[in-house]
């Protein structure tokens, strides 16, 4: 005998997914963000959630994910005066060559090239200080060794 199947109704799919999505758009700069953490959160399967997720918004929730954190770049590229490697990591990127790789297909230039010609473009340059902690603090130290864990 197998065990009775669930169904899930459209209206509460959706709204899975949206909840899913919405935890993506306020961890998307962690680069630790796990995609299966998600998908348990929003009751699916890896894969099933992957399959869903394209479904519903036209992208998987990987693209998704890079798509946001390119968006977020391009705006540091245009107005904050850090390097593109701080940048990088600064988006949920933990590789500048996965990070170059990404960005020049989406926008058609490398990232240094993408800020010669947008920067001075808008708002002035924000000072890093700043936009490092707007995007959610520094690294923590630790109090005995200095160090950053």
């Amino acid at each position: 005998m197998s065990a009775p199947r669930v169904t899930i109704d459209r209206r509460d799919r959706t709204r899975q997914l949206r909840l899913a999505k919405d935890a993506m758009d306020r961890d998307w700069a962690d680069p630790g963000l796990d995609l299966e953490a998600v998908a348990a959160r929003a009751g699916y399967s890896r894969y099933h959630f992957i399959r869903a997720f394209k479904e519903v918004y036209g992208e998987t929730p990987g693209q998704y994910l890079t798509h946001r954190r390119i968006e977020r770049a391009e705006e540091c590229l245009r107005g904050a005066d850090l390097s593109v490697t701080e940048i990088c990591h600064l988006v949920g990127f933990s590789s500048l060559g996965t990070f170059s790789a990404r960005f020049k297909p989406r926008t058609g230039l490398a990232p240094s090239e993408y800020r010669a010609k947008h920067v001075g473009r808008g708002a002035a340059l924000i000072p890093g200080c700043y936009a490092l902690f707007w995007a959610g603090g520094f690294p923590r130290r630790d109090r005995n060794s200095g160090e950053a864990p």
